[in-house]
């Protein structure tokens, strides 16, 4: 179908591939005409596992087309020199059907899925080569009648009679390479191409399991579905395969983790202490008093500890600590009270056996507030007692950052405050940590709080990053300067060196420090994979690698609708749409009064081409958010996307008109103006948030598919150069 030559392009300065139809097809209409068809089906993709047409040409009577250069090796050369692992066929596969899925969304089938044909970058990412042989929906048949297209080894059946094609097709050669990847053998094979066609319509391939006895059941099941020889048995859509890969790579991450922890040192969820008091606004004491040993607990090697957010989804709930232990996978449940009244606390602890509701231990404290931390401390040790069989030593597990109970008390209520995600709570979070560092100026934990109140109101597009940034990596410093060794601190001060300065070898080195000092903490890893995933590996487009952090991260707290947003938006930023909507569906189950999920979920909706959903989805954020600068962008996109053009203007004019009085965010007009379809006008937009380090843009240019229209326009490059994510 084509010779390729290596070139440069001396425009843009990057090295590219031409391909060039073979001099002796020129006067070969039908040749030609596929070679457009090829880059005509091409072209209409944008995805990181498909390679990239950036043009079709002629000159001289000779047509070529310029693609990306792709550096790497073929599936077929890498199966002559290794054996992939069971894990390393399952990522390969998911990237496979990631990039199929965006092609038969588009109408678009392969027909000529190979081993050869798929490239793996030296970083492991997955390249689909060659669309030459496509089939686009509404275009006629090329081909002479009875004629097939493809390399035979890895035609379905329908393909080698000859019959028309579909998705199905695809799915079949899928099939067969991941077959290869497994066995390092093709699964029909012959002398020659009759007796390998007469294989594939009437012969069984050699099962998965003899060559592989460690493969996994339903990876076995996956590929034979995959290479059923009836269409209506096989999987429709590569998005049908991507669910099942998905799923069982969730459930290999979940068994691989509790295999490790099988020989478990015991496992625990400490649930909100109830707050007895008069007076109902000490909540936060009481939650506060939970989530520092909740802290203290995730410091002693072995203990699994539930994050804070699943452990108090049960707050308020008649559930039994048997539901709740099995609900959370954990054996152990700490629940307890306290009553505040003026200086003098009363905290009753308990901990029971999740299995049976058996009480291990119980006691009551009667003191001081100066005596909270003494408190803490041992209720983490008689926990420690109880489930390990020993003390550690005489070292206190809960760390004290200030001996004043005052200044605590108002770090409490700022951390309470700022974990209501609302702009009021940010505010209040803010001036409680400026009140405590002025009642105790070393006390390093609320200079950490106070650089979170910072990040927050940054994400959520209150304040200007031009203020908030500096102010943020003041706090973290100074933190820092007070105790090095709050991991926290580092995170954060990543979060701003990335994110807010563009210093990205900087930014890596703060999250690899915080990580470092708390590995096994899950409320450390918790705050880290958000960071880490969502403000270093997004905006340098290391998409995969974010996606599985923030895995990792729902893993320690299932429940947290947060998290389960976070999923589903890195789901579609690796363009899986489906999966995508199935997720933040699931968020919004855990939480329906989240706005977060609603408005994450109107932008999937809307690059799935689901306007009607994603404007329904837009509005539900505006109602719960109170309409911030950001849901009213999402929403006015949603309604000129879905051609409510009145509507759209109407906010537009809204947010403009904010803009002269107080900050909005660039994002939010550029949200609009793509909705109304002024493509320049938002791609200015763009190019001034990434001048004033809007979160939301920096993040999202170089993953967020609904940009992807910038990536064929000069400037694009442009703001890479300036944010240093191109030499």
């Amino acid at each position: 179908m084509g010779v390729v030559y290596k070139a440069q392009d001396i425009k843009l300065d990057r090295i590219v591939a031409l391909k060039f139809l073979p001099k002796q097809f020129l006067c070969d209409s039908e040749a030609k005409t596929r070679f457009e068809h090829e880059a005509k089906a091409a072209s209409a993709l944008d995805h990181p596992n498909i390679c990239n047409i950036h043009e079709i040409d002629e000159i001289e009577g000779e047509c070529f087309i310029s693609m990306a250069y792709v550096e790497g090796k073929s599936i077929k050369e890498l199966l002559k020199v290794k054996t992939f692992s069971l894990n390393e066929v399952l990522d390969i596969g998911i990237q496979i059907c990631g990039g199929l899925a965006t092609a038969h969304e588009k109408g678009i089938v392969h027909r000529d899925i190979k081993s050869d044909n798929i490239m793996l970058t030296p970083r492991g990412q997955v390249k689909i080569m060659d669309f030459g042989l496509a089939k686009l929906r509404g275009v006629s048949k090329v081909t002479k009648t009875g004629s097939t297209l493809g390399t035979v080894a890895y035609m379905s059946p329908e393909q080698a009679r000859g019959e028309e094609v579909d998705t199905r097709t695809d799915i079949w050669s899928f099939g067969i390479v991941m077959y290869e990847m497994i066995t390092g053998q093709l699964p029909f094979k012959g002398e020659y191409e009759q007796a390998v066609v007469y294989a594939i319509l009437n012969e069984e391939p050699r099962p998965l399991v003899e060559s592989r006895p460690e493969i996994s059941p339903e990876l076995e099941q996956i590929v034979n579905r995959a290479l059923a020889k009836r269409q209506d048995s096989r999987y429709e859509k590569a998005e049908d395969i991507l669910v099942d890969l998905d799923k069982l790579r969730n459930k290999l991450v979940s068994s691989k983790e509790q295999a490790s922890t099988a020989k478990a040192q015991p496992s625990i969820a400490v649930l909100p202490f109830a707050n007895l008091s008069a007076d109902k606004e000490n909540e936060y004491f009481s939650d506060g008093l939970a989530e520092d040993i909740i802290d203290a607990l995730t410091q002693v090697p072995g203990l699994r500890v539930m994050a804070r957010t699943s452990a108090f989804a049960f707050r308020g709930k008649e559930a039994d600590v048997r539901e709740i232990g099995a609900r959370l996978n954990v054996e152990h449940i700490l629940e307890g009270s306290v009553r505040k009244a003026g200086s003098r606390i009363r905290v009753t602890a308990q901990l029971v056996k999740a299995s049976d509701g058996y009480h291990l231990w119980s006691q009551r404290f009667d003191r001081e507030m100066t005596d909270v931390f003494a408190i803490q401390d041992e209720i983490s040790q008689a926990i420690v007692e109880k489930l390990r069989g020993r003390l550690l030593g005489e070292r206190p597990l809960v760390k004290r950052y200030t001996e004043n109970p005052a200044a605590y008390d108002l770090c409490l209520k700022a951390r309470y405050h700022l974990l209501k995600m609302t702009q009021e709570g940010r505010e209040a979070g803010r001036r409680y940590c400026e009140q405590a560092i002025a009642l105790d100026s070393n006390y390093a934990l609320a200079y950490v709080v106070l650089c979170e109140s910072y990040l927050w109101n940054l994400y959520w597009g209150s304040t200007d990053p031009r203020e908030s940034y500096p102010r943020a990596k003041a706090a973290a410093l100074e933190a820092l300067r007070l105790d090095e060794t709050i991991a926290d601190a580092h995170s954060a001060l990543g979060t701003v060196l990335g994110s807010g300065e563009f210093d990205w070898p900087g930014a890596e080195r703060e999250f690899c420090r915080a990580l470092e000092l708390s590995p096994s903490s899950a409320v450390i890893r918790y705050d880290y994979a958000w960071c880490y995933a969502m403000w270093f590996l997004l905006p340098l487009g290391r998409v995969e690698e974010a996606l599985a952090e923030m895995r990792r991260a729902l893993e320690l707290d299932p429940l947290d609708p947060f998290y389960n947003t976070l999923v589903g938006y890195l789901l579609h930023c690796t363009r899986q749409f489906e999966p995508a909507v199935a997720q933040l569906q699931r968020a919004i189950d855990l939480d329906p009064t989240f706005f977060f999920s609603y408005w994450l979920f109107s932008t999937v909706l809307d690059v799935a081409g689901r306007l009607d959903e994603a404007v329904a989805a837009a509005e539900k954020a505006n109602e719960l958010s109170g309409g911030t600068p950001s849901t009213l962008g999402t929403l006015g996109r949603a309604y000129g996307m879905a051609g409510r053009t009145a509507e759209a203007r109407q906010l537009l004019e809204e947010l403009t008109a904010r803009r002269r009085l107080t900050y909005v965010p660039a994002s939010a007009l550029a949200s609009v103006h793509r909705g109304l379809g002024g493509r320049d006008e938002a791609r200015s937009w763009v190019e001034r948030g990434i001048e004033e380090r809007d979160p939301i843009l920096v993040t999202s240019v170089k993953s967020a598919p609904i940009l992807d229209p910038l990536k064929s326009h000069p400037a694009y490059k442009a703001m890479l150069r300036k944010m240093n994510l191109e030499p």
